[in-house]
């Protein structure tokens, strides 16, 4: 019988290779819910989400920290963004507010 190994090069380019499969396929699968600059553009205009300016008033005084990644994402029939914050003892706050009104939908923290 015979036993088959691994190098420890094959297995990187293994895992290599599944790992950009894994970032592939989610990159596709979130690509539907982000939202173009001109539609962004018409939103704001016709008052259907807060300027990013006002978010961040909101966002500062719910939770301090260091604003590190904004995504503006459709869900459904509403609009949210997807904020990551990092506080000043190195946790990652991860806030989902509705882009219209600026209400805190959801929040995790790591």
């Amino acid at each position: 019988m015979k036993i088959f190994r691994t190098t420890p090069i094959i297995a990187a380019a293994l895992a290599a290779t599944v790992a950009s499969t894994a970032l592939f396929s989610t990159g596709v699968a979130n690509a539907d819910s982000r939202l173009r600059q001109n539609e962004v553009r018409q939103l704001r205009e016709s008052g259907k989400i807060l300027p990013m300016e006002e978010i961040l008033t909101r966002l500062r005084k719910i939770q301090p920290g260091q604003v590190v990644e904004i995504d503006l994402e459709r869900d459904k029939d509403t609009y949210v963004y997807e904020v990551k914050v990092i506080d000043d003892k190195d946790a990652i706050h991860k806030l989902e507010l509705d882009a219209g009104t600026g209400e805190v939908l959801r929040r995790k923290e790591k």
